[in-house]
């Protein structure tokens, strides 16, 4: 009787378990597939995007959003279904890339009262790198200054020995001035997403590590700085 009993015990922990199995790996599934139906609708409206006048033109090129956007999602889609990386290094001329980030948020910054100014003084400056990688993490620094620093951000760039160091300044709160949109403000937060985790700082310290480089923020009087420091490519690292 008590052998039958310990008999039964067990068949029922052994039932329990695998009830709870089935539960977690049924929920894992779901979760899979809600994952991928949200990717799926992301993807139609970067579609549309896409197709507007610089696909009509011919004038694409990596460093648009859409580009960008369209990296993400491989990530994305890697991330849940699995796949290879995919990691494109070349040499790349810097100033550019910091061009276009700051014209990238010129506008967002407007939304929020402020303004961005790029100084550069690092020369013809050449990095070897993932373009798409250090267009994503420039981006992360100067929307993380626009979102929790102040109206005035700089972006400066200048040469350290034989490393590009990229600096992402700004005011602080209290310095902010000019009027916020309200309205193009609520529609970022939205798309932006309203709990911040600290994502984009991140990004900013993978890529850094990926490409031999150094990452550091700190808050100081007034705002906070983000220096994010690059080695120059070989055969540039002595240009004038």
């Amino acid at each position: 009787m008590i052998e039958a009993a310990q008999a039964f015990g067990g068949w029922l922990l052994a039932a329990s378990l695998a009830a709870a199995i089935v539960a977690v790996v049924v929920r894992a599934w779901r979760r899979r597939v809600a994952l991928n139906e949200a990717l799926h609708e992301l993807r139609r409206p970067l579609q549309a995007i896409a197709l507007g006048p610089a696909f009509a033109t011919g004038s694409i090129s990596t460093q648009t959003p859409v580009q960008l956007a369209a990296a993400a999602l491989e990530r994305l889609e890697r991330e849940i279904n699995g796949g290879p990386v995919r990691l494109e290094r070349d040499r790349l001329a810097a100033r550019p890339l910091l061009e276009d980030a700051v014209a990238r948020w010129a506008a967002r910054a407007r939304l929020e009262g402020g303004s961005i100014a790029l100084r550069w003084r690092a020369g013809d400056a050449v990095i070897a790198g993932d373009r798409v990688g250090l267009a994503q993490a420039l981006d992360n620094l100067i929307v993380n200054a626009i979102e929790h620093g102040g109206s005035s951000i700089s972006v400066e760039a200048d040469r350290r020995g034989e490393r590009l160091a990229i600096r992402v300044s700004d005011s602080g709160q209290a310095g902010r001035q000019g009027e916020r949109s309200p309205e193009g403000a609520e529609l970022f937060a939205r798309i932006a997403g309203r709990r911040r985790r600290g994502h984009g700082m991140s990004v900013v310290r993978r890529t850094a590590v990926a490409h031999r480089g150094t990452f550091i923020f700190r808050r100081c009087a007034g705002g906070s700085q983000a220096v994010l420091e690059l080695p120059l490519a070989i055969g540039a690292r002595h240009a004038a």
